[in-house]
This record gives C-alpha cells, sequence and structure tokens, in this order.
C-alpha cells in the first residue's frame, strides 16, 4: 500500500494507512486518516477510540467524550471505552458520570489499574473517603504486582505525581482507620494500656523494625512486640490444661466416633494444586501424604453438626480462653495426619496467639518440631508452642496420628491487649475484604 493515496475510498484502506501512519510515529497523519475514516465508517470504533485519546492529550475532554458515548452505544460493555469515557469525563469535573463508567468499566476488567488509579480520584472528589482508599490502594497493589509504580522509573513520567498522591493518601487512610479502630479502647483502659498494641501496629505499617529479639521467629502477619519470645511454652502459665487432660478419654470416645466417617472430614490445606501440596506436605511412605481435619470452628466459622457429634469436646473447648476475632478465629479440630505424611517447615501469622495440642492418637515415630526443638507428643499430655516459630510435623508410622488443636492467646498479653488485637484484625481484615484481598488468619 502506498501512503501518497491520501484518500483510499474503502474504509479497510483508510484504517490500514492510519495504522501506518501511527507505526511510523506520525500521529498527526494518522489523526487525519482516522478522522477520514470516521467520516464514512461512523461505528469504527478503532478511529473513535484513537480520536478520543487525541483529544483528550490536548484537553480537549468534551470531544473526547462525544466520541466514546456513541462508541459505547455501538459497542456495549467494552472496558476500553468505558475506562477511557470515564477519564475524560474526570477531565470535566463530572465525577459522578466518570466514577459511574469507570466502574463499569473495571467490574469487566478489573486489572486495568490506571482507570482504578482515576476512580479514586473521582471518589475522593465526591467524597466517598472509604471508598477512594480502597480504590487507591488495589491500584497500586495492582501496578506493583506487575512490576509497576515501584519507583520513579517504574511509573510513567504523566502519573508520577498522582501515584505519589495516592500512595500518600492510601498510607494517611489506613492509618487512621486502624488507629480509629482502637480509639474506644483507648477511652476505656486508658493510652498506657495500649503501648504495646500501638507499637505492633507501627512494625506492621512499617514505621518501626521489628527487631525480633530470635531469628528462627518469623510471623507473617502481625508481630506483637516486647513479650518473651520462645518456641515452646511451660504448662504452668496455663492453669486450665489439668481439667483439659483430665477430658483425655472423653474426647478420645467422641474421635472415635467420628474418625471412620471420611466425608466429614476436609483437607486441613483447603482446595490445592498438586505443586502447591509439594511445597507443604511430603510422603515418606507408598500412601499418599494426607493431612486431614474435623473442624469444629474454622476461621471463627462453627461446624454446627461436628460440635453437635461431639458434645463433651465442644463444651470442654468452651471452657478454655480461645481466641475469637470474627471471620478469624478460632480455629479447633481434630487434626487427622495419615500414615507417612509429614508437614514441612512453614510459620504461622501472628505471635498473639499460641497453639495447643492435646494428643490423642500417638503412634511411633511422630514429633512435632518448632524452632530446630523437637517435641514427641505424649497422648493426654498437651504441648503448647508458639507457630511464628519455623515448625513441622511428622508421622512416620502406618497408622493414623490424632491431635485436638486449638489457638488461645497468648499469656503474656493483658485483657487490654487482646481487645485491641481483636478490634485491629477485624479492621484490617474488613479493609482486606473490601479490597477483595485474602485476609490473614489469626
Amino acid at each position: 500500500m502506498s501512503l501518497n493515496n491520501p484518500y483510499p475510498e474503502s474504509p479497510a484502506g483508510q484504517r490500514a494507512t492510519a495504522r501506518e501512519h501511527l507505526r511510523r510515529g506520525d500521529l498527526g497523519r494518522a489523526e487525519q486518516s482516522y478522522a477520514r475514516l470516521l467520516g464514512v465508517a461512523p461505528d469504527d470504533i478503532e478511529a473513535r477510540q484513537f480520536l478520543a485519546g487525541r483529544h483528550y492529550s490536548r484537553g480537549e475532554h468534551a470531544q473526547a467524550i462525544e466520541l466514546l458515548l456513541v462508541a459505547d452505544k455501538f459497542k456495549k460493555n467494552d472496558p476500553s471505552i468505558l475506562c477511557q469515557l470515564g477519564a475524560a469525563q474526570l477531565g470535566t469535573g463530572d465525577f459522578s458520570a466518570a466514577s459511574t463508567n469507570l466502574q463499569r468499566g473495571l467490574q469487566l476488567a478489573p486489572e486495568m489499574f490506571v482507570a482504578r488509579l482515576q476512580l479514586g480520584i473521582a471518589l475522593e472528589q465526591l467524597g466517598h473517603v472509604h471508598d477512594a482508599l480502597v480504590a487507591y490502594f488495589v491500584a497500586i497493589r495492582s501496578a506493583q504486582t506487575k512490576g509497576r509504580w515501584l519507583s520513579d522509573e517504574t511509573t510513567a513520567v504523566d502519573l508520577r505525581e498522582v501515584v505519589k498522591y495516592a500512595m500518600r493518601y492510601v498510607n494517611t487512610g489506613r492509618h487512621d482507620l486502624f488507629h480509629g479502630a482502637l480509639e474506644p479502647l483507648r477511652k476505656r483502659y486508658g493510652n498506657s494500656e495500649l503501648v504495646r498494641v500501638e507499637h505492633s501496629l507501627a512494625i506492621y505499617f512499617g514505621e518501626q523494625p521489628a527487631n525480633i529479639p530470635d531469628s528462627r521467629q518469623q510471623p507473617k502477619f502481625l508481630y506483637f512486640p516486647d513479650i518473651p519470645s520462645q518456641p515452646f511454652y511451660p504448662r504452668e502459665r496455663f492453669p486450665w490444661l489439668d481439667a483439659l487432660e483430665e477430658a483425655t478419654a472423653k474426647v478420645r470416645a467422641e474421635l472415635d466416633g467420628v474418625l471412620p466417617q471420611e466425608r466429614e472430614m476436609e483437607a486441613f490445606l483447603g482446595p490445592q494444586s498438586p505443586l502447591d501440596m509439594q511445597e507443604m506436605l511430603r510422603s515418606s511412605g507408598s500412601q499418599q501424604a494426607a493431612w486431614d481435619a474435623y473442624f469444629f470452628y474454622r476461621h471463627g466459622e462453627r461446624y454446627d453438626a461436628h460440635c453437635a457429634s461431639c458434645p463433651q469436646t465442644t463444651a470442654l473447648l468452651d471452657t478454655l480462653p480461645l481466641v475469637r476475632i470474627r471471620d478469624h478465629a478460632p480455629e479447633t479440630l481434630f487434626s487427622v495426619l495419615r500414615p507417612g505424611t509429614h508437614i514441612l517447615p512453614h510459620r504461622g501469622v501472628t505471635n498473639t496467639r499460641v497453639v495447643t495440642h492435646l494428643p490423642l492418637i500417638i503412634p511411633e515415630d511422630c514429633a512435632l518440631r518448632v524452632g530446630g526443638e523437637t517435641h514427641v507428643w505424649q497422648t493426654g499430655r498437651c504441648v503448647t508452642f508458639d507457630d511464628t516459630f519455623e515448625h513441622e510435623a511428622w508421622n512416620r508410622s502406618n497408622e493414623t496420628r490424632v491431635v485436638l488443636i486449638f489457638d488461645n492467646w497468648n499469656p503474656d498479653l493483658s485483657e487490654a491487649e487482646r481487645a485491641a488485637v481483636t478490634d485491629l484484625v477485624e479492621a484490617i481484615g474488613d479493609f482486606n475484604q473490601s479490597c477483595e484481598l485474602p485476609a490473614a488468619q489469626v
């Protein structure tokens, strides 16, 4: 095709000419060609979007909107059209229309992080403070996941200042949101009772270093500072252990009633790909590795049928200082480790709680290792440990191993601190849920 013929007769020829000018970087001639194409093919979306983009770049937002509104009629529910239209409407100060169209586009293509950044601007201008916070946060997270907006070098020049503004907005907004969740407790207990909680939140925000005294300990979510750091906890810290251990026979009897009910068991790790399973479980024998669970509570959700099937175990658990955080805790279960299964080294999310095991069925050659220290379970003898230390467990026997597991509060937290951690984790979880992020489970 020759570019010397400025007026190819067919729309296809005109489009080809426009694209060739565009390929050569001649935006002016490309614009002329697309304009001629639009004159003979008003429904040409490519021409409308290109011309709208040129108008937008010159600040001619009304002309861009006019082109895109027609494009939206010709091609309904196209995310690129909707987001381009929303950006142009943002330029005219029509924040309501911009918000509507940007959200329509993002529902269809949620990965468009520049459009989500623009949505944040529109929502902020409309006075929707929390929604703007969510939009800015998700935009930044989405971009950084793709290696963008990590520095000036990874941010488009025309976006640098607004991206930096959005980051400041997010930092301030999350700070105010999470600190605000603690305000009722400050009034109830006083600031002095929440000093360590404030320190924990500063670590969470990256404002202060964790300075964890034991390098073996690495919480994945929330570190609570200024309390003893130890893999295993002495039993005298938990005066209720004696009563729990005395009930071992009753709990074991209820376990025997439900253990054969394979359909009531579920994989502790949930649905996992074979590759993910290999990162957490390994088999030392001929059988496939399997870690099953009979839950009484999971992520704070009560399994009513299981609780009804094991009433004495449930009643016993209800007497204990379990962590109770909406959508997160407690987590209580019969942990069923099949023959030959090795739970590979991993770490928990927070040292605000510790994990207790009541061993019920313990074959030979089964053990737990926490922070490099090995513990061999003894039937009816509880063990409590901090799972933010790297830990692993194995069953190298030909029989099934079962322990009752539950999370209880770290005994070094005060009443006020437990209440504060509860409110703080719920606030963080609610925010993450509004951003459609997985909530870290406590």
